[in-house]
């Protein structure tokens, strides 16, 4: 047993501490960045701020309107090859979407999953980007898969996840991942920390494996948590070079979920109300690390963004940060006396 005494902190145990800045504006904030990855070689342009593959998040709805502001969805991977027929080609951006899948049973040629993915990529080669979203990234087939994927498709960036250590960060990116995921149970619909015990608070998760994927040349996805715009500031400030978002994009018009006297369904993909809609695990395991909730019908995603992005932008303009890349290098941090309000409290969770 070893117990690690250092304190881990969440994004509402800090506080960006403002500095002197020559900005004068938030439209001077330049909000895009390039990429360069690690295994695909691909250069890549966008603003890196994520939908998750999530139900009422990863939709093409929602892509359709992420794109027009160079953001990435990463599309549920229940969606099939029939579905993604339909969608492309009515007006979806394929350069700014991820195929997403598990790893079902890592040698099973029948494994749907895979095959999917293996049709949709070959139907539409401009899509780039490959997401493999599993809970515990720290299983050994994990990483054989990650091989097995890369050598499949050499030039696909790889997104792979979900850790929370340095360690793993470094052993996915040397096999063959370009982005690996953190975060395991900062989730809104997430109980995973409840459930198991395991995890580490978000913010320090990604301080840490940020400075591993800098390493050796790789990049991070900070992947749940964030509730408000200021914490989607922290994040990149902790050195995330994307963040992923569920909850804040969740319950708009776009989810494509009804809705029911004024409200929309929202759940984890490891709840039993997924397991409702998509069937049970194969393998007979019941492990429910996630819940359902209710959110208000929130309208159009275009105004959660513009409100997202503008208080980046404002964040960056209190730090000097010029470039969102530059948040990392201006961001000084304070630890907060005072907890911030929870995501179940804002969404009457």
């Amino acid at each position: 047993m070893r117990l690690d005494t250092e304190i881990k902190l969440n994004y509402e145990d800090v506080l960006l501490k403002p500095k002197r800045s020559t900005l004068s504006s938030r439209r001077d904030v330049e909000m895009e960045r390039e990429f360069l990855f690690r295994n695909s070689k691909l250069k890549y342009k966008c603003l890196p701020i994520v939908a998750s593959n999530m139900d009422g998040v990863g939709t093409f709805s929602m892509a359709k309107v992420l794109q027009e502001y160079k953001m990435m969805t990463v599309i549920t991977k229940t969606t099939t090859p029939e579905q993604w027929k339909e969608a492309v080609g009515n007006g979806l951006k394929l350069e700014y979407v991820s195929m997403c899948t598990g790893t079902g049973k890592l040698w099973d040629k029948d494994a749907e999953d895979y095959n999917t993915m293996q049709q949709v990529l070959k139907s539409y080669p401009d899509i780039k980007f490959i997401t493999i979203d599993v809970a515990n990234g720290y299983h050994i087939n994990f990483v054989d898969f990650v091989k097995k994927v890369r050598d499949e498709f050499p030039d696909r960036t790889i997104i792979a996840g979900n850790v929370v250590t340095a360690e793993m960060v470094e052993e996915l990116l040397i096999h063959g991942a370009d982005v690996v995921k953190i975060g395991i149970g900062p989730g809104s619909v997430c109980t995973t920390r409840t459930m198991t015990g395991v995890g580490v608070p978000q913010f320090s998760a990604v301080m840490e494996c940020a400075d591993a994927a800098n390493g050796v040349g790789g990049h991070i996805m900070a992947d749940g948590g964030c509730t408000e715009p200021g914490d989607i500031a922290k994040a990149f400030g902790g050195g995330a070079h994307f963040v992923m978002l569920g909850v804040m994009l969740a319950g708009h018009n776009e989810s494509e979920v009804a809705v029911i006297d004024g409200k929309r369904e929202f759940y984890g993909m490891s709840s039993d109300r997924a397991r409702e809609i998509h069937g049970k695990r194969k393998d007979g395991y019941r492990g429910n690390e996630g819940r359902a909730v209710v959110l208000p019908d929130r309208g159009l995603v275009k105004e959660t963004l513009e409100d997202i992005l503008g208080g980046v932008r404002s964040s960056c303009t209190y730090i000097g940060a010029r470039r969102l890349k530059d948040v990392p290098k201006c961001a000084s941090f304070v630890r907060a006396n005072s907890v911030i309000n929870k995501a179940y409290e804002k969404y009457d969770i």
